[in-house]
């Protein structure tokens, strides 16, 4: 019904999820700091979307390269990939995207330079199909630790707009849906950017699935009166220990969940995995613009001249994760073995 992000004749096309649900815009860009500025921008976000985004950005970047020659064309080459790791700190899809697509660039060089730009714009297309596959993947696994007639609360968006399709922890609800359960879904708002309320409420609109919107410090009150069932959100970057970055207010949701006895499930792909950091204390939190807290929709909604923090990002600690959801299966603690044993299979 939407793309998200598309590679369409030598450009990148992509909602722009800064104006959505109001108007559904698509934006087209042509070189690779278009496609750097709407990752940091946030006209694309949620990690494997972002990945993929990235991908592609890099692969623009090589085509509009001059250099004939492998030795100038790779140095040109490193500056775009450059550019795209600049753009965001926290979502490790990102990064492993751009390594990817370097890998193929190093691994082809005696393809000759035009050879290479081709053979990298297939990368990013081939990047993009298989994120699509690898959600399919996690929404099947998911769906079935979901029980019938059960209701999920999610936080920000991990749906079809945080990826290349289908998505991570909305892709649970649809898998588990597919497989014939009837699935309620609570989103949360998820201040200051309301990915809860802009994107979720009105990706799973769209695909009429029963949704209903609370502001974030309603969640605690919701699962008091017994109304969830689990918890399913998504990821930016799990650390080798289990620990888990994703949007803030995730701690705060996980701990409500522990305290309800609700569980809580991650849902990520492998490329969200990073073995090499080794808990969370040590992933990297983006803070954003003062702005995004301070205004609404550009309208100031906070005194002038007020003190703002604005960290993009928390970590929720292992213990609190009930299950990690990715496209190999569901892997439980002890989470240091499981997710290192994932990359050996």
């Amino acid at each position: 019904m939407f793309k998200t992000v598309e590679w369409k004749n030598n450009t990148v096309v992509m909602i722009d999820q800064r104006v959505l649900p109001d108007r559904e815009v698509y934006n087209t860009y042509r070189d690779c700091k278009g496609v750097a500025g709407a990752i940091k921008d946030m006209v694309v976000r949620g990690a494997p979307a972002i990945g993929v985004a990235a991908a592609m950005g890099v692969a623009l970047g090589a085509l509009k390269i001059k250099a004939r020659d492998m030795k100038a064309f790779k140095k040109e080459f490193d500056k775009v990939a450059k550019l795209l790791a600049s753009t965001r700190p926290t979502a490790v899809n990102l990064f492993w995207a751009i390594e990817r697509m370097k890998r193929v660039a190093s691994d082809n060089e005696g393809l000759g330079v035009e050879s290479l730009k081709k053979r990298l714009v297939a990368e990013a297309r081939e990047i993009h199909r298989d994120d699509i596959e690898i959600n399919r993947r996690i929404g099947k696994f998911g769906g079935n630790l979901l029980k019938d007639n059960s209701t999920v609360l999610t936080h920000c968006n991990a749906g079809a707009l945080a990826t290349a399709g289908y998505g991570t922890a909305l892709g649970v609800i649809r898998g588990a849906i597919e497989g014939g359960k009837r699935v309620a879904v609570y989103a949360d708002e998820t201040r200051p950017f309301l990915q809860g309320a802009r994107l979720t409420a009105w990706e799973l609109k769209k695909d009429k699935i029963d949704v209903t919107l609370i502001t974030d410090n309603m969640a605690g009150y919701i699962m008091k009166k017994g109304l969830i069932d689990a918890v399913v959100v998504g990821a930016d970057r799990i650390a080798a220990n289990g620990d888990v970055a994703n949007k803030i207010g995730t701690y705060t949701v996980a701990l409500l969940a522990k305290e309800h006895g609700i569980p809580f499930y991650v849902a990520a792909p492998l490329s969200t995995i990073d073995l090499n950091i080794k808990h969370g204390d040590n992933i990297p939190i983006e803070e954003r613009d003062s702005t995004e807290v301070t205004h609404l929709k550009g309208k100031r909604i906070a005194p002038k001249g007020i003190s703002v923090r604005n960290p993009a990002f928390d970590v929720t600690p292992n213990r609190l994760v009930t299950g990690i959801i990715t496209e190999k299966g569901v892997v439980r603690r002890p989470y240091a073995n499981g997710l290192k044993a994932l990359f050996s299979k």
